[in-house]
C-alpha cells in the first residue's frame, strides 16, 4: 500500500503516526462543513448530546461552545482518535461538562433515551448497517431526540467516487439511501437539507414520542 492510500485509509479508523496525522487534519479540513451542519441545530434545547465517530474532537468543542449547559458524551472507534479529542477537550473533561469514550457506534454503551441530541459529522460512511447502527442512534435517543448527519459527499459527485478505491470499506450514499436507512431504523420524520453546489448533505431525523401518537391515534378512534 502506498503512502497516499495509507493515509487515507486513516479516515475510517486512525492508526500509529499517519493516524496521529489524519485526526489532526480532521479538525482543519471539516470545520467549514461542521459549521454549516450545527447551523441546521436549534440555538437552545439539548441537554444531553452524544457525538459519535468524534473524531479529532473539534465538533465535540463547537457544541460545547454552541450549548453552554449541556453536557456530551463522546465515542469513536479509533484509540488515538480519542486520544487527540481528549486533548483538545480538555477544559471541556476538566468541568465535567464532556467525556470521551473509545467505543463501536454497532453497540453503543448507553442507556435507552439517554441523550435529547446525537450528532455523526462525516463518519456514516464507514458505520456498520448501517440501518442496525442507526437503530442503536434511536434507542439511545428520547422521544422528540434528534439524531444530526452531516456528510461532505451526497451520493451525487462522480468525482468523490475516487475515494471508494483509496478508502477501504467507504461508502457514500445519497439522500434517499440515508432516509431508507432512518426510517428502517425506526425514525418517522426526517429532514433533509442538501447543498447542490458543493455535493454537502446534512439529514436531520426526529425520534417520535411514540406514546403520544399512540394515545392521538386512540383519542381519533
Amino acid at each position: 500500500m502506498g503512502i497516499w492510500k495509507a493515509f487515507f485509509n486513516n479516515t475510517r479508523k486512525p492508526e500509529g503516526l499517519l493516524g496521529k496525522c489524519m485526526v489532526g487534519s480532521m479538525n482543519h479540513a471539516h470545520a467549514t462543513l461542521a459549521g454549516w451542519g450545527l447551523s441546521h441545530l436549534p440555538e437552545t434545547g439539548p441537554a444531553r448530546i452524544a457525538e459519535l465517530g468524534c473524531g479529532g474532537g473539534r465538533n465535540i468543542r463547537a457544541l460545547l461552545r454552541k450549548y453552554p449547559a449541556a453536557t456530551i458524551t463522546a465515542l469513536d472507534y479509533s484509540e488515538i482518535a480519542v486520544e487527540k479529542a481528549k486533548s483538545v477537550n480538555r477544559e471541556g473533561l476538566q468541568a465535567g461538562r464532556c467525556q470521551i469514550l473509545q467505543g463501536d457506534v454497532s453497540c453503543l454503551p448507553f442507556g435507552d433515551g439517554s441523550f435529547d441530541l446525537a450528532t455523526a459529522f462525516e463518519t456514516v460512511y464507514f458505520w456498520p448497517g448501517p440501518t442496525d447502527s442507526f437503530r442503536e442512534v434511536y434507542r439511545t435517543l428520547r422521544p422528540g431526540g434528534a439524531f444530526l448527519i452531516v456528510n461532505e459527499a451526497d451520493g451525487e459527485d462522480p468525482q468523490a467516487n475516487k475515494w471508494l478505491s483509496i478508502i477501504d470499506g467507504m461508502r457514500i450514499f445519497n439522500r434517499s439511501q440515508l432516509v431508507g436507512f432512518l426510517t428502517e431504523a425506526g425514525f418517522s420524520n426526517v429532514i433533509v437539507d442538501q447543498d447542490a453546489k458543493k455535493h454537502w448533505l446534512c439529514v436531520l431525523a426526529i425520534r417520535e414520542d411514540t406514546e403520544h401518537l399512540k394515545n392521538k391515534q386512540g383519542d381519533i378512534l
